[in-house]
């Protein structure tokens, strides 16, 4: 077994995924394969710089494995970000799953992991992972949504949009004039992607079906595979189009109460695991 990272080669493999190690970076490859989960599947490969990583664990998981994950720094991957913890354990793209006969040498690539991260630096100004590639298209429930790296467009769909959105018309948003992406997963009640405009006016409805900025999800559309990645790659286009060392902004009260609540049914679900709910409330109460 090599006693450094410091060339390309290194590969840990493991349940639907493999690592493969170097200097600056990870580079985790999925698996094609049909038991792998398809939003892993949709992402195909994606390399991590060493800086996008805050911390390495080593866990035991179930029936038999070890479970080596790599946790994100926020604001470093769009993806994680746009999900915002509502990810089911097997699609977490930082997860590495191997057979417990192999910890020792997890926890080997764990150890050498751990020694090249910086502790304390500054958090990330833009995305270290690149975020999924436009053009993006899903269709909604009550709408197609498509991205081309400049604007969001919604088309509504007869059998399935609200008198509101079709009095409104198909719409288009400039990248350029959304402050941000909200996405609910699809797999619970009332999942959506929203976007934000800039200067949306508190006359704004509070259901997604009613707001011609959203598309809502359900019977099937919006999957986490094709909807994630589109919500990851606009708030990537968005944040890239903020003035420079702009601070963000800030979030209204409102919504990230909502967001918490929504986080903490999640959490009593068994979909967010308490580390993972402490950690991400933290940071919705650091954007008041």
């Amino acid at each position: 077994m090599p006693h450094t990272m410091s060339r390309m080669g290194d590969v840990l493999a493991g349940f639907h995924a493999a690592w493969e190690f170097a200097s600056d970076s990870v580079l985790i490859r999925f698996e094609r394969g049909i038991r792998t989960p398809k939003l892993l599947q949709a992402l195909g490969e994606r390399r991590v710089p060493l800086e996008a990583i805050a911390g390495v664990t080593l866990t035991p998981g179930k029936r038999g494995t070890v479970v080596l994950r790599a946790e994100p720094r926020p604001g470093a991957d769009p993806l994680m970000d746009a999900a915002a913890g509502q990810l089911k354990e097997g699609c977490d793209p930082y997860r590495l799953v191997l057979p417990a006969e192999r910890e020792m040498l997890a926890e080997y690539y764990a150890d050498e992991l751990r020694a090249r991260l910086v502790d304390d630096g500054p958090a990330p100004t833009g995305p270290l992972v690149d975020p999924p590639k436009a053009p993006l298209q899903f269709k909604a429930y009550d709408g197609k949504a498509s991205f081309d790296g400049a604007a969001v467009s919604f088309r509504w769909f007869w059998t399935g949009a609200s008198s509101a959105k079709w009095k409104a018309g198909d719409k288009t948003f400039p990248v350029s004039e959304l402050t941000g992406v909200e996405w609910r997963s699809p797999e619970l009640f009332e999942g959506h992607l929203r976007l934000t405009p800039r200067g949306a006016d508190a006359d704004r409805p509070g259901q997604a079906d009613q707001d011609p900025a959203s598309v809502v999800f359900g019977l099937g559309y919006g999957p986490v595979h094709e909807s994630l990645p589109f919500a990851a790659s606009v708030l990537a286009a968005v944040r890239s189009a903020s003035p420079a060392g702009a601070p963000p902004a800030r979030r209204d009260p409102a919504d990230i109460a909502d967001r918490i609540r929504h986080l903490g049914e999640l959490h009593q679900a068994g979909l967010v695991t308490d580390a993972e709910f402490t950690s991400k409330k933290a940071e919705l109460l650091a954007e008041l």
